[in-house]
């Protein structure tokens, strides 16, 4: 567990340096005519949706990360919040924020 606890902070520090570093490419773009030609600004536009779209999956797993470290502090971590049932090592492995057996998970999807 304690593994699994390092590798979840280590996720969790590496996603909040990457949030605090240089500038904001989801900020307002400027669409004066006479600065930016029009392609310039579709290309910023675009940047700028990939970018919001980047943060919210960040914050998202940001979320599940949390919530990971918290399960693994009440105890519960392992366990597939639907069945109970303890969930594979190795798909904590692939993915330290599961939450569900694959059983239960592959009738999620």
């Amino acid at each position: 567990m304690d593994s699994m606890k390092r590798k979840l902070v280590a996720m969790q520090q590496e996603l909040e340096r990457i949030a605090d570093t240089g500038d904001d490419p989801a900020a307002v773009v400027e669409l004066d005519q006479a600065k930016v030609g029009r392609l310039s600004r579709m290309d910023a536009l675009q940047a700028q949706a990939m970018a919001k779209a980047s943060g919210q999956r960040r914050a998202a797993l940001l979320r599940e990360i949390g919530a990971a470290l918290r399960r693994i502090d009440d105890g519960s971590y392992g366990d597939c919040q639907r069945c109970e049932a303890p969930i594979n090592p190795r798909r904590l492995e692939a993915d330290p924020t599961a939450r569900l057996c694959i059983d239960c998970a592959s009738r999620t999807e």
